[in-house]
């Protein structure tokens, strides 16, 4: 469908939209509909049972979300990362149920702080659960575990300081050897470049290699966050080819976040396929280093309203299904499933409309991997529905 006439009809359907001053009658109101979800799992995969299609019907999904196939074997040849934050117990169990599909788990919990010239401290360490490292290991003795690593509480001098000076960088990375020895990790995933708003490049480019080369001497694995090379308005992003190029010899993962192209009031996709094999081709137009760059795929999906935009989980978007039974719409333009639905409040009854990551979408996005020669990183493990990681 075209975006413009998407919003269109999006803005008509709220300009519609009416008061109610006391509460909903009985015909407002939705009956409940009980198609409940099967719990067994499944002796195939979701490709064989037909689910991968872009006439998906709502029953299909409350019914199926939860059977994934019982002989679980990784599909994907290319690595595949997966995240997990601390707020979602989910997605350590996923962690440990298909750890066989994952080349690394990047838990999110730690932060990096400057105390003082020359002095860090890593903080977020109560996180780390050695018990649950040792389950996800068992799944797989390959894993790699390489928790994310956020620059928190950073002024833009501190940045300045150390960028600039050699000693600061080695004592910097010094650091972060002791603590992946001293807890049993095998390197990190660096979240810092869109925190200087695509400034400094060269400085950065400089760091991350000084970094990077500290770590993979001690045999750590060195995974950088990357925001798109292309904004959704198709102008230049704050990463692009020649920092790619410069890092791609001493970076072993650029977790690319191919997603949340639309945001705001403006429905529409989250990542549209076409924006992302350009992201891809931007940043590498031949096939040396492509098997570095991990393509970002969500799990979660988009739900806006007049109020905004808010992500929808598994759980929450199955309970919508559940409850409005929605026409679940396949969008050529961007190769995502979305739909709309009324929701009510005690005011007001508003349109809203919700794009979504499910078979056919996620599906499209694995075989871009595998025909670019990409990766993929996954955020995050536990947002989407237990079925997904077929596909993986």
């Amino acid at each position: 469908m075209d975006p413009k006439l998407l919003l269109l009809l999006f803005q008509l359907f709220q300009s519609s939209c009416w008061m109610v001053r006391a509460t909903l009658s009985k015909t407002d109101a939705k009956k409940s509909h009980k198609t409940e979800a099967e719990t067994s799992l499944s002796e195939v995969s979701v490709l064989d049972r037909g689910l991968v299609v872009s006439d998906l019907n709502w029953k299909d999904v409350v019914k199926e979300e939860k059977r994934y196939c019982a002989r679980i074997k990784k599909v994907f040849k290319g690595p595949v990362l997966g995240y997990v934050t601390p707020w979602n117990s989910h997605g350590y169990d996923m962690a440990k149920v298909f750890g066989s599909k994952l080349t690394s788990v990047s838990p999110v919990w730690l932060q990096l702080r400057r105390r003082g010239p020359e002095i860090y401290d890593v903080t977020g360490l109560h996180d780390h659960d050695p018990g649950w490292v040792k389950a996800v290991r068992k799944s797989n003795k390959k894993v790699r575990i390489v928790p994310r690593l956020l620059f928190d509480g950073w002024s833009y001098q501190d940045y300045m300081s150390v960028l600039t000076s050699e000693d600061e960088i080695e004592e910097l990375g010094s650091e972060l050897v002791d603590v992946a020895k001293t807890e049993g990790f095998d390197g990190f995933t660096f979240e810092l470049w869109s925190q200087l708003g695509g400034n400094k490049r060269k400085e950065l480019v400089h760091f991350m290699k000084h970094v990077c080369e500290t770590l993979k001497v001690k045999r750590l694995d060195c995974i950088l966050v990357i925001p798109p090379p292309v904004t959704s308005a198709g102008q230049p992003g704050m990463f692009s080819r020649e920092e790619f190029e410069h890092l791609a010899p001493v970076v072993d993962g650029f977790s690319l976040m191919t997603y949340d192209y639309s945001s705001g009031p403006r429905p529409g996709p989250s990542s549209p396929l076409h924006w992302v094999k350009d992201c891809v081709l931007q940043l590498a137009p031949s096939a040396q280093w492509r098997e570095k760059i991990l393509l970002g795929l969500n799990l979660y999906g988009l739900d806006f309203s007049g109020q905004g935009t808010d992500p929808i989980l598994g759980g929450r978007y199955v309970d919508i299904l559940r409850e409005h039974r929605p026409k679940l719409l396949w969008d050529e333009y961007s190769a995502e499933h979305y739909f709309t639905y009324k929701r009510y409040s005690f005011e007001f009854r508003r349109l809203t409309i919700m794009f979504l990551s499910v078979f056919q979408s996620l599906q499209m996005r694995i075989a871009l991997a595998t025909e670019l020669g990409t990766g993929l990183s996954l955020w995050e493990l536990g947002q989407g529905l237990d079925y997904f990681y077929d596909l993986l």
